[in-house]
């Protein structure tokens, strides 16, 4: 794909993920006084204490700090994107505001609502930029904070807006509840970004793993390594098979194995962000 083919593509990414979000904040949240943290909660509860505005123009005009700061500490490229999915999720946020709005449970809404606003978000993440807002601090604190998983830093972040909101509201119960949303958001926002990005890795122990060796490197295409071993019974002498595939390869790779050698061993692993030739490159940006 060409440069603007693919960046051409990310917008698209970009509008489908706001378009989540804001659908998930109008019809699940906002009609339940609950929110999945951000500035978007902020804005809502600045609309609520002020009796006018939208939380769309608000969020809007509460990231332009954060725009700056952006610019500066992350570079170019997340800088306008992120205005892009700012301004694409602050038109959600208005837009959907004006569709007629069904009655659901408070729990239901912030399941529903931190599952779509999750899965929004992760769409977004997964282009390299941000929706804005609290989403660029996110992305600073992954900078130095880069073995915590960027949901957890969301889950985090997202809790004192809960905090305030039940404080603004006078009500518990829309701290707990605003705090299932959360939860669910900050998990499913995870699940999105890493899902796309597991492989398997495949143990095996065979008397024909020359000939096993071979054939996943000629018909898989996949590096093997050779890991010298020794049967505790036996004190036998063996070479185990390490290999690293991707998921749609797993079917090909057992079968590979079976046709070889049926009694051969075989122990299969996930294996999160495999890095090296075939497979991601690491990148100081990567999330």
């Amino acid at each position: 794909m060409s440069k603007i083919g693919k960046s051409l593509f990310d917008i698209i990414k970009i509008a489908v993920g706001c378009a989540l979000f804001g659908l998930g904040f109008n019809l699940f949240l906002a009609p339940n006084d609950l929110n999945a943290g951000g500035l978007s909660g902020l804005a809502m509860i600045l609309v609520r204490l002020m009796g006018r505005g939208s939380v769309g123009t608000i969020t809007a005009i509460m990231n332009l700090p954060l725009f700056a700061l952006a610019g500066v500490k992350i570079g170019k490229k997340f800088f306008f994107g992120s205005l892009i999915g700012m301004a694409l999720s602050a038109l959600a946020l208005d837009l959907f505001a004006m569709m007629p709005i069904p009655a659901t449970e408070p729990l239901i809404g912030g399941l529903y609502g931190g599952l779509t606003c999750g899965v929004g978000l992760g769409i977004v993440f997964m282009t390299g930029v941000s929706t804005g807002g609290s989403d660029i601090v996110v992305r600073l604190l992954k900078l130095r904070y880069r073995n915590v998983p960027i949901g957890m830093i969301a889950i985090m972040i997202d809790a004192s807006v809960a905090v305030l909101t039940g404080i603004v509201f006078r009500d518990i119960t829309l701290v707990l509840y605003s705090g299932v949303a959360i939860f669910v958001c900050g998990k499913v926002l995870d699940a999105v970004v890493y899902s796309f990005d597991y492989s398997k890795v495949a143990l095996i122990i065979s008397a024909e793993h020359e000939k096993v060796a071979r054939a996943i490197w000629e018909k898989l295409d996949r590096g093997v390594t050779y890991l010298h071993g020794e049967g505790a019974y036996s004190q036998a002498e063996t070479k185990v098979i390490l290999t690293a595939v991707k998921r749609q390869q797993l079917a090909d790779l057992k079968q590979l194995v079976v046709d070889i050698d049926p009694n051969a061993f075989v122990i299969l692993q996930e294996a999160h962000q495999v890095l090296g030739d075939g497979f991601s490159r690491y990148s100081k940006d990567s999330l």
